[in-house]
């Protein structure tokens, strides 16, 4: 038991430390930030970063992957919800939009998008390791949902597949758009908009009519 509360809480530790060196490298960038300052806000010891992650190139890679695992588990956690659309799917889908988009446009999201593509040329593979975590993952699990609503008969498409891309891109393009690649703030009224109008577009091509 004692061993096993011993690898709990080095587990732990290495999560905090991941946790607080995202926030620093979100605020600072990579360059600026400092494993001292990653220390100090985590509430431990210099050594002990590195005692858990060899150097600040090791410490940007988990952290940035630890985000997008955070970001991956919050957006299928909602594609889940369509396990049980209820009556009205139009509604179901929407909500589903509705959080989606919330938490593509909230902080950890929006810095995770900003660090992975600022540091393209230092950690060019970092971009498709982030990418196959959050937005294939969420786009596998939608059209698995899809799948299911057009074999019960609320859906109309022979290609799971392309409806989900097509209805995540209805999301994210204009999110990206009116947020200006991430530089400004997408109020939760502006998110509704694009949330709407996604479901709409997306039901009138593959509604069941």
């Amino acid at each position: 038991m004692t061993g096993t509360t011993t690898a709990r809480g080095r587990i732990d530790k290495r999560q905090a430390i991941l946790d607080v060196a995202f926030t620093v490298f979100a605020r600072r960038g990579y360059d600026k930030a400092c494993v001292q300052e990653i220390a100090d806000e985590a509430g431990v010891a210099k050594p002990t970063v590195y005692n858990h992650l060899n150097d600040k190139q090791t410490l940007f890679r988990h952290a940035v992957l630890a985000a997008a695992d955070a970001v991956a588990a919050e957006t299928l956690t909602i594609v889940d919800r369509l396990r049980e659309p209820g009556d009205d799917l139009s509604v179901a889908l929407t909500t589903m939009a509705r959080a989606l988009l919330a938490e593509c446009a909230g902080e950890r999201a929006r810095s995770l998008r900003a660090l992975t593509y600022a540091q393209l040329a230092a950690f060019p593979d970092l971009a498709d390791t982030v990418l196959e975590r959050t937005s294939r993952r969420v786009a596998e699990a939608l059209a698995d949902r899809l799948a299911r609503l057009a074999l019960s008969g609320r859906l109309q498409t022979a290609d799971p597949a392309q409806a989900a891309e097509q209805l995540l891109a209805l999301l994210t393009a204009p999110l990206e758009a009116r947020s200006r690649l991430g530089t400004r703030e997408v109020s939760d009224a502006e998110q509704r908009d694009i949330a709407d109008a996604a479901v709409r577009t997306f039901l009138s091509a593959y509604g069941s009519h």
